[in-house]
């Protein structure tokens, strides 16, 4: 673990990304331990739609509230949809690539179709989908996104699953009685560590977007409480006359999701055998 911190310290992307991912990370835990600037829902009546200033640092909405507080607690409830639909995502696609590897035969057939099925729909459209039929709200959001990424973990999954299954080692743990889930968990798993870890980034990347597009919608986190995307929904109507609602959020998101692409693109780099002794 350390070598692998070192190695993405010495490479350029690991450096930016990940500068970018520990940033909003401590303002997102910052926002859900109540540190912010000011209350998010405390109305300036008599401040509303000023510009940045050092009392408002990124000014103030229509209603007079605090855009950096709001902001804060925006990039804490996305960063909160998208670990727990990524999460959720990875363990339920790594549970059904490993099995139906391992399995084979009718149950591969059956979990691969499912997959297909849900990777037959645009991304964006499948989850508008789910959170139509399963009502809004931030819950809705994950389960959205969790059940749109567990076809990408799956395939990711069970490609290598399927190479590492016929090899000489897993036979030989096979010969001396090891159980399968030990085979599934020490031999398959631990092999599957490098792969799974660059999608686990880029996919978060991909869930920060996809929650501030459900929230542009309203179809994501719902008012009053504060989210990337409904940050960007609500100023859509203001933007000539206080572009400032506009362009930080909108900034944050794309930073984010810069960050997490950039840390995806290190890792793979750092994880893979043949370009880490360039970053070593």
């Amino acid at each position: 673990m350390t070598s692998i911190i070192r190695s993405l310290a010495r490479h350029p992307s690991g450096r930016i990304g990940g500068f970018i991912v520990l940033a909003y990370l401590l303002v997102a835990l910052a926002a859900a331990c109540g540190l912010t600037p000011y209350d998010p829902l405390m109305q300036f009546r008599v401040e509303r739609l000023q510009g940045p200033s050092l009392t408002h640092w990124m000014g103030t909405d229509m209603f007079g509230r605090d855009v950096a507080s709001r902001l804060m607690i925006g990039i804490s409830q996305s960063f909160l949809v998208a670990f727990s639909s990524v999460g959720i995502a990875a363990t339920l696609g790594t549970v059904l690539g490993l099995t139906a590897a391992w399995f084979g035969h009718l149950w591969d057939g059956l979990v691969m179709r499912c997959m297909d099925v849900l990777l037959a729909f645009p991304a964006i459209l499948l989850a508008l989908l789910i959170v139509v039929v399963a009502g809004t709200g931030t819950f809705s959001s994950i389960v959205a996104i969790a059940i749109v990424y567990t076809p990408i973990f799956t395939r990711v999954v069970r490609g290598p699953a399927l190479s590492i299954k016929s090899r000489d080692f897993v036979d030989a743990a096979r010969t001396f009685g090891s159980s399968r889930t030990y085979i599934l968990t020490r031999h398959l798993m631990l092999n599957l560590v490098a792969p799974l870890t660059v999608q686990v980034t880029l996919a978060l990347a991909w869930s920060l977007l996809t929650e501030a597009g459900l929230s542009f919608l309203g179809l994501g986190t719902q008012p009053p409480a504060s989210s990337l995307g409904l940050m960007l929904a609500d100023s859509s109507n203001l933007m000539e006359m206080a572009p400032w609602l506009l362009a930080f959020p909108g900034l944050a998101i794309m930073l984010g999701i810069l960050g997490f692409n950039l840390l995806g693109d290190a890792l793979r780099d750092v994880l893979d055998p043949k370009a880490r002794r360039a970053f070593a």
